[in-house]
């Protein structure tokens, strides 16, 4: 990263509220205020969520300032209360929560002017505890695009059209299936991104034999395959979990598919019905379907150590893809970008779905808690599955080969999807 200063910092906050309150404005207050699934906060919650998140470590942790209302303290915080609760709790309305983060950016940039970015201080160093408020916001947002994704009745203008930039059909590459990643050590994680959090921490030499990991992601195309020819239905495929949680769910499809009258297979995106788009990656599967596809095709998921040396040298193309505006609606087409290689030849590894792996959610040898341990230690356990590289409604801030995210195996309203691996 280049060296922070003052400026860099205020831009870099102030996108981060520009893209908040770009795709909330258009969401009516009834919508804001209820909450469209157990999975999901209000999205009032989220709004002052993020306020109360930077005063406690843009103006508290940096000024020892008293907080605007210590109720906040515990209303807004996530880990005393699950999302199923919080629309219960007594939180602030849209408007509201919109003043209450005006007011707390505002005491932030007046802490920020008498702060030495140079200093030796772990917060400070490199701004980091500023691109840890921005990284929180924008995956914010993000989990708000999943709960608007959830509302039947509310289609979000901006969504109107699929906005990812793409080519036209003929000018795809013709890909490869898969590609062989050679044998050999590579440094995983990072010691040199001032931004990363602790879970990507420390950088660490791992040695890997030699495997095979699909070019692009699934797309939807193949995956409907996989549906059609009775995937669901054969037990062989899926884990003793899987086929419980298969079953209780009532899986048959990714989430927001549904078959026509005419047998035409069809999705909801933010409220429209559209054409399944076949070149698309699959979306809204868990981790329990993807493992069942993977053994349908006869493969498995890669691990994430095999993801990350496969995506070394990915370029951040999220960066690049976002139009002009605050937002994407929906992945690329696989194939519409073949300039957008990682050093083995993977496409698109950055910044269209998250990608489903093998492996559970554990630190990294010599793993340090910073600066909070309920940002990664806590989950740390066999119940979490690892994904990685982001989706396309991750903000490139947060798109990058080392950043690991991780949830439940059993979770589909994210914007997730994978690809597949083998064994030479």
């Amino acid at each position: 990263m280049t060296a922070i200063d003052h400026d860099t910092v205020i831009t870099t906050l102030e996108e981060a509220r520009a893209r908040t309150l770009t795709l909330l404005d258009p969401v009516p207050e009834s919508d804001q205020v209820r909450q469209v699934s157990p999975l999901m906060s209000p999205l009032c919650w989220d709004l002052a969520h993020i306020g109360h998140y930077e005063e406690l470590w843009l103006v508290r942790a940096l000024t020892e300032a008293p907080p605007a209302d210590r109720r906040f303290d515990d209303v807004y915080d996530a880990f005393r209360h699950p999302r199923s609760e919080r629309a219960r709790l007594d939180i602030l309305g849209p408007a509201a929560a919109r003043e209450f983060d005006i007011e707390v950016r505002a005491r932030a940039l007046t802490a920020l002017r008498h702060i030495d970015l140079r200093s030796g201080a772990p917060l400070l160093r490199d701004g980091f505890v500023y691109g840890m408020v921005a990284q929180h916001e924008h995956q914010h947002v993000e989990t708000m695009l999943a709960a608007i994704q959830l509302m039947e009745e509310f289609a979000h203008p901006a969504a109107d059209g699929h906005d990812a930039p793409t080519h036209a059909p003929a000018a795809r590459a013709a890909l490869p299936a898969e590609v062989l990643v050679p044998a050999g050590s590579f440094t995983m994680g990072t010691d040199t991104y001032a931004w990363a959090y602790d879970n990507e921490r420390p950088a660490h030499e791992v040695e890997l034999p030699a495997f095979f990991i699909d070019t692009t992601p699934v797309t939807n195309g193949a995956y409907l395959e996989f549906v059609e020819a009775g995937g669901y239905a054969d037990d062989t495929l899926w884990t003793r979990n899987g086929r419980e949680w298969r079953d209780e769910a009532h899986l048959r499809a990714p989430q927001f598919w549904a078959r026509a009258d005419t047998g035409a297979w069809t999705r909801r995106r933010y409220g429209r019905v559209e054409a399944l788009p076949l070149d698309e990656p699959v979306q809204h599967v868990c981790w329990y379907e993807a493992d069942a596809y993977a053994r349908w095709r006869g493969t498995r998921l890669p691990t994430e150590v095999e993801w990350e040396r496969a995506a070394q040298g990915a370029p951040l193309a999220a960066a690049n893809l976002w139009p002009q505006g605050p937002h994407r609606f929906g992945p690329s087409p696989v194939g519409s970008r073949p300039d957008g290689a990682s050093d083995c030849g993977a496409h698109q590894m950055l910044g269209d779905v998250w990608e489903w792996t093998s492996s559970d959610f554990h630190p990294y040898p010599g793993f340090r808690a910073f600066p909070y341990p309920e940002y990664s230690e806590v989950f740390f356990g066999d119940e979490y599955k690892v994904l990685r590289g982001g989706s396309w409604a991750t903000h490139p801030l947060a798109a990058r080969t080392t950043f690991r995210n991780w949830d439940y195996p059993i979770r589909r309203q994210i914007f997730a999807g994978f690809r597949c691996a083998r064994d030479t």
